[in-house]
């Protein structure tokens, strides 16, 4: 308790200070989302809590971030799609997603999973977040401009035709289920299409129009509309709401900015009786628990969506895992990646049971803590109750917010958390990683972040792959050991007049894997007839896979059946010990062949001096 209590006043002023700078944020996303502001702050209450008791870094401030939210606006915005535009419906199935998430991290952690997040390659991050920067900024377009498009009737419209085609797909679904025949008897279909108002129809092409929205394509397409139909006073509020929190900064940083433009904005908008158009209603009291994850959980429904799951923990891993990287060179310290992982897992399955969205680790956030005094993981909790003592007091007031005040403020986010450093670093980057990044980036945008963060780590794998097989290739040779051109390894220079033509030597660099070993096949075929011995030398092999372990059995086979000695030299202990199970040594290799070093073996060869 005493230890509890020696950083208290840094604590307590870090804590309020990060829940300060987090709830104009945790609204924002929780707008973006689809949710509504409740969503956000609630995911903010509860992350922000659990994940500070249970993680593995002290001063880590955790929410909803930028990409968890991108990622997390797409799951809701499928399931919402597949369960007809009912969001009530579709709400136990994406919390049940976010719920599974959590979950999977804490697995993650359980199984030691955190010390692997680090290898992931920096243009697939960079392209990852650039990504985030530009899908904010686009779908946000809209909300600058004050323009709705399920409120533009003329737009409505042109979803009727659409909305009709999936009203009857419903019908059909429905009958489907019922055991109908439609092919046989169209009378039931005729009679329940009958029954669909032009009120349903229009409902349904609302949905429609703001579903398309959401994307960075359907924003894009829409934008034409959203200049011809701006809202003059929604922009104005929105950019008064850029410039504040963008000069403000140069003022003091003391305070937080997107607060103050929250604040400045909103009671002035309230105070001059201005027609705009608020957030969604946050409800009153303490958050209800969403018992429905449970008792309408079905496995046929949640199946499509596991890999979704997988996906959104993912993200929240190497989100929260980077800014602890950012945590321990500001604070020089060191957090614990897998206790990391189960403190967020926590924090994301509770935010889910009380009708959060998903969240990570906070770089801003973070940061701010520890500037303001934060040391422990006592100001992350008094962060989170900060926001609870916000939600039970001032829900009713702070659902007087503009919208177009938080798509301000995400504007801003969307500009911030784009990887500047990455992209002014293009013209020295490897054409290779620039592409990789590019790709990911383009992907993201305009067709799944998940998944072009999958292809973009297999390309990086294998372009990793190609260049270490290539420089494996081109150190590696084969020669007598007599060869003029031969450049002999240090050891070797002193047994130049004891070496004789009949002796060939292979040298391998670097780790012998399925990227390298094309070239090492190609072995028997540059050895002369008149070679009696090959000495291996596997004295700079720091790792041998299953790949290049079968190869190199292959290999030296082929020199017995051609009645060539093999000699090994410089084996390490991995390498040693898989020759030994897939028995290499002693059946191909007998143990009397192999040495510690190269003098060794010359000596095994009556060549030494």
């Amino acid at each position: 308790m005493k230890n509890l209590f020696k950083h208290f006043k840094g604590d307590f002023f870090g804590g309020i200070t990060a829940g300060i700078v987090a709830l104009p944020l945790a609204l924002a996303f929780g707008v973006s989302s689809g949710l509504g502001p409740d969503a956000g702050l609630y995911g903010a209450i509860f992350i922000g809590i659990f994940a500070a008791m249970f993680g593995g870094t002290p001063t880590q401030i955790s929410g909803p971030t930028a990409p968890m939210t991108a990622v997390s606006l797409v799951v809701i915005s499928s399931i919402i799609a597949a369960n007809d535009g009912d969001l009530s419906v579709a709400l136990p199935a994406i919390l049940g997603v976010f719920f599974l998430s959590g979950l999977i991290q804490i697995a993650l952690g359980a199984i030691q999973i955190g010390k692997y997040i680090r290898y992931i390659p920096y243009p697939v991050v960079s392209g990852f977040m650039t990504a985030i920067g530009v899908i904010i900024l686009a779908t946000q377009l809209l909300p600058v401009l004050g323009y709705y498009p399920k409120e533009d009737i003329e737009y409505v419209n042109t979803f009727k035709a659409e909305s009709e085609q999936v009203l009857l797909e419903k019908i059909l679904k429905d009958e489907a289920g019922e055991g109908y025949l439609v092919l046989e008897d169209f009378t039931e279909t005729q009679l329940r299409a009958l029954k669909i108002t032009n009120e349903d129809i229009l409902n349904e092409a609302q949905l429609l129009a703001g579903d398309k929205a959401k994307s960075v394509y359907g924003s894009l397409t829409a934008l034409p509309r959203a200049l011809n139909n701006t809202n003059l006073l929604e922009l104005s509020l929105a950019l008064l709401t850029i410039i504040i929190i963008y000069g403000f900064k140069r003022i003091t940083t003391a305070v937080p900015s997107t607060l103050v433009a929250l604040f400045i904005v909103s009671v002035g908008a309230v105070a001059l009786g201005l027609d705009y158009k608020p957030i969604p209603q946050i409800p009153e009291g303490f958050p209800t628990p969403r018992w429905e994850i449970f008792t309408q959980f079905d496995f046929a429904r949640m199946a499509p969506y596991f890999m979704t799951a997988i996906s959104l923990a993912l993200l929240g891993c190497i989100d929260s895992l980077l800014t602890s990287v950012v945590a321990d060179n500001m604070t020089k310290t060191r957090h614990n990646p897998n206790k990391e992982l189960v403190g967020q897992g926590i924090g994301n399955s509770v935010a889910a049971f009380f009708g959060g969205i998903p969240g990570a680790g906070a770089t801003i956030r973070t940061v701010v803590n520890i500037n303001a005094g934060g040391k422990t993981r006592l100001s992350g909790i008094i962060a989170g109750l900060l926001l609870l003592v916000i939600l039970l007091s001032l829900g009713p007031i702070a659902s007087q917010i503009p919208a177009a005040v938080l798509a301000g403020i995400l504007v801003t986010v969307g500009i911030g958390v784009m990887d500047y450093k990455g992209l002014k670093a293009i013209r020295a980057m490897q054409k290779s990683e620039v592409f990789v990044m590019l790709l990911v980036l383009v992907l993201s945008v305009f067709w799944d972040l998940v998944s072009a963060v999958g292809l973009g780590l297999i390309l990086a794998a294998l372009i990793f792959m190609k260049k270490i097989g290539d420089v494996t290739a081109s150190q590696a040779s084969i020669e007598t050991l007599d060869h003029p051109n031969n450049e002999f390894w240090a050891d070797e220079k002193t047994h130049l007049k004891a070496m004789k033509g009949h002796v060939f030597v292979k040298h391998l660099n670097g780790p012998v894997f399925f990227g390298s070993t094309s070239e090492l096949k190609q072995l028997t075929s540059q050895i002369p007839a008149e070679a009696k011995e090959v000495i291996i030398r596997m004295d700079k092999v720091p790792y041998i896979d299953q790949t290049g372990l079968y190869t190199l059995e292959d290999i030296i086979l082929d020199l017995n059946q051609k009645d060539i000695k093999v000699s090994l030299v410089g084996l390490n202990q991995q390498s040693a010990v898989l020759l030994e199970k897939i028995e290499i040594i002693p059946i191909l290799v007998p143990k009397s062949r192999i040495f510690k070093s190269f003098e060794e073996c010359l000596n095994f060869l009556s060549l030494a001096k």
